[in-house]
């Protein structure tokens, strides 16, 4: 393979990841957006659980709780609080 080669091969290379990014650029800032935001339940429940010798008040630590609290926000952690006490 000579050098043109490899050049145009580089350029079709860096032409179908851009068209790839641009194609996918909404499904993964969602899907970023997402992860940011379990993450961010992980870290809610995690000092929700840190605290609960002072409060009296523990929800697993587990990934369905975090996309609830992440997603929902305080009104997913006031459902899981909820659903605790109701079962």
């Amino acid at each position: 393979m000579d050098l043109n080669q490899k050049i145009i091969a580089g350029l079709l290379l860096a032409f179908f990841l851009i068209t790839l990014l641009r194609i996918f650029r909404t499904p993964l800032r969602l899907a970023l957006k997402l992860l940011g935001n379990t993450a961010l339940g992980f870290l809610a429940l995690w000092a929700v659980n840190a605290t609960a010798a002072v409060t009296g008040v523990a929800l697993g630590l587990n990934l369905l709780n975090a996309l609830t609290v992440g997603v929902l926000g305080l009104p997913g952690f006031v459902l899981l609080l909820l659903a605790q006490w109701v079962l």
